[in-house]
C-alpha cells in the first residue's frame, strides 16, 4: 500500500493535511486533518483514514514520514470590496405650459426609468501581463532565481515552467501563495497553493464514498453553508465542506454505490 501525505492549507496557526492511500492503481480512500501544526494535522488525518479503511475491512500501514512544517506566512490584509453603485433614475422634465389648441405641440415623451443591467458572469482575462509582472516582483522579493521557481512549480503543478499554467485560477492561486512566503525560504518546503481542482476532486471522492446523489449533496451544502452550488463557495469554504463530508463518511462507514457529484 502506498500512502501519500500533502499539506493543503497553511494560514496563520491553521494547517490542513490530506492523507490518501492507494493499492497499486486502486484508490483506497483519503482523509483530511486540521490542527495548529502540520504533524498533529497529519496524525488526525491518518487516524481518520485508518478508521475508514478498517470500516471497509482494509488493513492499512500508515508509515510515511510526517509533513515538514513550513514557515508561518504573514497575515494577509483584507481589503473590503467596494459596494456596487446603483443607477439613479433621472427626474422627469417639467411639463411645458399649455398652448392654444391650434398651435399646441405634441407632448414630449416621458423618459424611461433606468434599470440596472443583469450582471454578466466573470470571465478569465485574456491578458495576464499584469499578473506575471507582479509575480516577477514577488520572486525578486523572495530572492528566487528561475531554478528555485522551477523547483517550486514542480511541487505545485507537476511541471517546472510557468508557461504551462493555462488556467487563470491556477495562476492566481500560485501568485497568492508566492505572496505569503518569506524572503529566502526554501522552495522544497514552502507551502504549495490550494488548488480548487484538487478540492473538487476530493469532494467528488467523498460523495462517492457516502453514496449520495446530487440532491442529497445539495441539501447538505445548503444546511451547513447556506448555498446550493459549489461554485458559490470560496476555496476555504470548499475545504471546510470537504471536512464536513469526511466526518459523515466516518459516521456512515461504507456508503455503498457511487453517486453523482454536485453541480458545478
Amino acid at each position: 500500500m502506498h500512502v501519500q501525505v500533502r499539506l493543503l492549507h497553511c494560514d496563520g496557526g491553521r494547517r490542513v493535511v490530506l492523507v490518501s492511500a492507494r493499492d497499486g492503481d486502486r484508490f483506497l480512500g483519503s482523509a483530511l486533518g486540521e490542527a495548529g501544526d502540520a504533524e498533529e494535522a497529519e496524525d488526525r488525518a491518518r487516524r481518520r483514514l485508518l478508521a475508514h479503511l478498517q470500516s471497509l475491512g482494509t488493513a492499512a500501514a500508515l508509515t510515511t514520514p510526517p509533513v515538514q512544517e513550513p514557515p508561518a506566512p504573514p497575515p494577509k490584509r483584507s481589503v473590503a470590496a467596494p459596494e456596487p453603485t446603483l443607477p439613479v433614475p433621472l427626474p422627469a422634465p417639467p411639463s411645458p405650459p399649455a398652448r392654444p389648441a391650434a398651435t399646441a405641440a405634441p407632448p414630449a415623451p416621458a423618459p424611461e426609468a433606468a434599470s440596472p443591467a443583469p450582471p454578466s458572469p466573470d470571465e478569465d482575462p485574456q491578458d495576464w501581463s499584469a499578473e506575471l509582472t507582479h509575480l516577477d516582483l514577488q520572486l525578486r522579493r523572495l530572492g528566487w532565481d528561475r531554478d528555485r521557481e522551477a523547483a517550486y512549480l514542480q511541487r505545485c503543478f507537476g511541471h517546472p515552467s510557468r508557461d504551462r499554467i493555462t488556467v487563470y485560477a491556477d495562476l492566481i492561486a500560485y501568485l497568492q501563495a508566492i505572496e505569503t512566503l518569506e524572503p529566502g525560504c526554501d522552495p522544497a518546503t514552502a507551502v504549495v497553493p490550494l488548488r480548487r481542482s484538487d478540492l473538487l476532486e476530493q469532494c467528488n471522492l467523498l460523495l462517492q464514498q457516502l453514496g449520495w446523489d446530487g440532491g442529497m449533496g445539495r441539501s447538505f451544502l445548503e444546511k451547513h453553508l447556506g448555498v446550493s452550488s459549489r461554485q458559490q463557495l470560496k476555496d476555504a469554504d470548499l475545504l471546510r465542506f470537504n471536512m464536513l463530508l469526511e466526518e459523515e463518511t466516518l459516521r456512515a462507514g461504507d456508503g455503498g454505490a457511487a453517486a453523482p457529484g454536485l453541480e458545478g
